[in-house]
């Protein structure tokens, strides 16, 4: 009984440093509103398009369009979004049939795969925003399926809106060159820098704020894990895994004190 009343508070402390999508991302607002903007820009006023989102892993490049998109479900509701990871398809060409599944179509083989999602992004109807997280899975010899995802918004009467996010900076120079000679063909790009000690140091202590009582970990502790952690990655998830362990450390030390205590009545 002594420890669930000690104990709450360090279950809370863990399940706000999960790195879950929280309802406000520190730190991340200029990049939200480039990805509204975009979102609003094309989707809302039906002009195709692309944008390559760029970041090392932790800088909070999915988390940050799951909240965009969170925030704008209503206003997307019109149009038709599909979000795939990449990294769960068996091969850069199964982008094809998984998406095709997505969008409902019947199953067909090679080029007519490709043709028939051709076809159905170039007919009437409402505008479709593809996401495709871990894009660079897609590479492959020619980088043909790569090319043939980022020229569909530029085909006539396209009503594709794609949205690609990975961690190479230079994947577009480095394996979309082709789409370069087209200024129109080139993606928007836009690049999630590491975060910075402060920016951690405010994620953390935003999260643990959550938890009711006393500070579960000390401002100096959360400044030190800041300091380390935006020194070698500037990862937001590693700062939070940090944390979460140093409460699950903490919390058997106080679980062994807990044990130990003498009952009332010096028994």
């Amino acid at each position: 009984r002594l420890f669930r009343q000690e104990g709450t508070c360090y279950q809370q402390a863990k399940q706000v440093l999960h790195a879950a999508v929280p309802e406000r991302l520190q730190g991340r607002e200029r990049e939200s509103g480039i990805l509204r903007h975009f979102l609003r820009e094309h989707v809302l006023g039906r002009r195709p398009g692309s944008l390559y989102v760029s970041g090392a892993p932790g800088t909070g490049k999915t988390a940050c369009l799951s909240r965009v998109l969170l925030d704008c479900k209503d206003e997307l509701a019109r149009s038709r979004t599909v979000v795939l990871n990449c990294m769960a398809l068996g091969s850069p060409n199964g982008i094809f049939p998984a998406l095709a599944q997505h969008l409902g179509l019947p199953v067909a083989t090679g080029r007519e795969r490709v043709r028939s999602l051709e076809k159905h992004l170039t007919a009437q109807g409402p505008m479709v925003l593809l996401v495709l997280d871990e894009l660079d899975q897609l590479e492959s010899k020619g980088q043909d399926v790569l090319y043939t995802l980022f020229e569909w918004p530029q085909l006539p009467g396209s009503r594709l809106v794609l949205v690609g996010l990975a961690n190479a900076l230079d994947l577009t120079d480095r394996s979309l060159a082709r789409l370069a000679a087209h200024p129109a063909g080139s993606p928007q790009l836009l690049h999630f820098p590491p975060y910075t000690k402060e920016q951690l140091t405010r994620i953390l202590q935003e999260r643990l704020g959550q938890v009711a009582g006393d500070p579960v970990l000390d401002a100096a502790a959360l400044q030190f894990c800041a300091r380390k952690v935006s020194a070698v990655s500037g990862d937001a998830r590693k700062a939070l895994d940090v944390c979460r362990r140093a409460v699950e450390v903490v919390e058997l030390e106080v679980r062994g004190q807990t044990l130990l205590k003498p009952l009332p009545g010096g028994e």
